[in-house]
């Protein structure tokens, strides 16, 4: 049995889809990756996007809210923004919460004068959840249930 894990984020549009994305692109021989949000805002065409500029293709993943998942017994929830963090729902059993914090592309690209300045953000931040994915990701997991 693989390690369950469920990442969290406010409206499962954006951050918490890329880090699904990531973790069934590099990690799925070694864990079971889930998304959810608080909220369903559906899924963010930018993300998406730049996924599949490093030949991710989560567009077939869809938008939920945590209510959806809670049959599933994790392993791991992994908040990926604050507000996710704060209000993270209480998960029973042997699940362990950490907090891994990443910036809102959608937020920072209200700012950009340009669809390039925007895409730069979202870029940025499916990068720094790559890295968290891959190298960090599985040192919060109960090493008992990774496969050798």
């Amino acid at each position: 049995m693989k390690p369950k894990v469920l990442f969290l984020c406010t409206g499962n549009s954006c951050r918490s889809q890329m880090a699904e994305g990531w973790a069934r692109h590099l990690l799925a021989d070694q864990i079971e990756p889930y998304s959810a949000g608080i909220e369903a805002h559906g899924m963010n065409s930018n993300a998406v996007r730049v996924m599949l500029e490093l030949g991710v293709d989560i567009s077939s993943q869809h938008s939920k809210v945590v209510d959806c998942l809670a049959e599933v017994p994790f392993d791991l929830v992994v908040t990926v923004c604050g507000h996710a963090a704060e209000n993270c729902p209480t998960f029973l059993g042997k699940a362990r919460i950490v907090h891994a914090g990443f910036d809102d592309p959608p937020q920072l690209a209200k700012t950009a004068t340009t669809e390039e300045e925007a895409l730069g953000h979202y870029r940025r931040v499916r990068d720094e959840i790559r890295q968290f994915v891959e190298h960090e990701l599985v040192q919060h997991l109960p090493h008992k249930l990774l496969n050798p």
